[in-house]
């Protein structure tokens, strides 16, 4: 099987108990590897140009939400959609309620100021930031997804529910 994995890290698919035929991981960052069946490419996973039909499975996880807007994730399902007919595409749900990058309850409804400023202070999460304009990139940078917004760019597909303590925490748009 050939993998296209759009925001993925070679060490995912070391750790794999299954090792595929053939990885391509794009991201942003490089990420080195010397293992012969996975290529690494630091590219923008909304951009075609190295797709078209060339993979049998894409899967993305947790990138969708960091792409910058209603328009980038348009983009980046056009690109799912020409590397293959079968895919896993998986994000945190926004209505989940406790924000899964900083891990504090409601965040993503605060007004703007509010987030910036909890980015300052809030010891928990991945996300902390010294100055305010640090803080402001990290808070633009993530917008979580609706179950409607990832029907409308994946409506061939089927939206799983990944739950915690019964409450939708992530989607997983899935085509087979």
């Amino acid at each position: 099987m050939r993998i296209l994995d759009l925001g993925g890290r070679p060490q995912f698919w070391r750790d794999a108990p299954v090792k595929p035929a053939a990885v391509t991981t794009v991201n942003l960052i490089d990420l080195p590897a010397d293992e012969p069946w996975i290529t690494t490419l630091v590219e923008d996973a909304c951009v075609s140009k190295w797709t078209h039909g060339t993979f049998d499975l894409v899967i993305s996880n947790s990138l969708l939400e960091h792409l910058g807007g209603v328009a980038r994730r348009a983009q980046f399902a056009d690109v799912v959609h020409q590397a293959s007919h079968r895919w896993w595409i998986q994000t945190p749900y926004r209505y989940f309620p406790v924000e899964p990058h900083w891990f504090f309850p409601g965040f993503q409804f605060l007004p703007l100021p509010v987030r910036i400023s909890i980015t300052r202070r809030w010891p928990l999460g991945y996300r902390r930031a010294a100055t305010k304009e640090k803080a402001y990139e990290l808070v633009q940078e993530v917008e979580l997804v609706t179950i409607t917004e990832m029907r409308k760019l994946f409506p061939e597909g089927v939206v799983w529910f990944e739950r915690m303590a019964g409450l939708v925490k992530s989607l997983v748009a899935v085509r087979s």
